[in-house]
């Protein structure tokens, strides 16, 4: 497996005011830590980090002090409306290690029981496992096409790969095909009675002027 690079640099500055300045310059900062090694400030370029996330990148190689490290992204936030990241952590890792990531589940085919009139429903999106840090796949496929209207499917149903194994219980439901809910819709008599008493009050005033 080729490990994609990044190249860091020590991160100085510390502080809201200065983390501001990096992102400004195009700068991400971020943390190095793990292996029973000192925690490590550092900053990124963030063009590049975006580059490695849309390609769905967990292992990188960091290029930092002429050196190279072995690394996870471990986590990364982003600012409030959820689109730009605004720091990301580094764990540091053996090649040989295993390690325990989440990965994107990707849906294969057409259920069976949605052209029995039924629904399919998510209840995960991506799913923990544990493997070789140089083994991480990009996704687990799900093949769906066999699911019927009332079934799920549970973890303990995928097919992962080699060397893979899951993390998130066994018994947890991935995907179902679900009963379409009925659509509950206002009784037209209920109109008809809330528009009464104001019929009544105005023969009521029709009356009153007439004497």
């Amino acid at each position: 497996m080729e490990i994609a690079k990044l190249r860091a640099d020590n991160r100085q500055a510390a502080g809201s005011r200065a983390a501001r300045r990096l992102r400004k310059a195009g700068k991400l900062p971020g943390i190095l830590y793990g292996h029973q090694q000192a925690p490590q400030p550092v900053v990124v370029d963030a063009h590049d980090l975006n580059l490695l996330l849309e390609h769905g990148a967990h292992l990188v190689e960091l290029d930092l002090d002429g050196s190279t490290q072995a690394a996870l992204i471990k986590d990364v936030q982003y600012a409030h409306l959820g689109t730009e990241p605004v720091h990301v952590d580094f764990v540091r890792v053996a090649r040989d290690e295993r390690v325990t990531v989440s990965v994107p589940l990707e849906f294969k085919g057409t259920p069976v029981g949605v052209n029995e009139g039924g629904v399919l429903e998510h209840d995960m999106v991506d799913i923990e496992i544990e493997c070789l840090a140089t083994e991480i796949p990009d996704s687990i496929r799900v093949m769906i096409t066999d699911l019927r209207l009332g079934q799920s499917l549970h973890v303990r149903d995928l097919q992962l790969p080699p060397n893979v194994t899951a993390v998130s219980p066994p018994e947890a439901i991935v995907c179902s095909v679900r009963t379409k809910k009925a659509e509950v819709e206002a009784p037209e008599a209920e109109g008809e009675e809330a528009a009464e008493p104001e019929i009544i009050t105005r023969k009521k005033e029709e009356t009153e002027t007439e004497e």
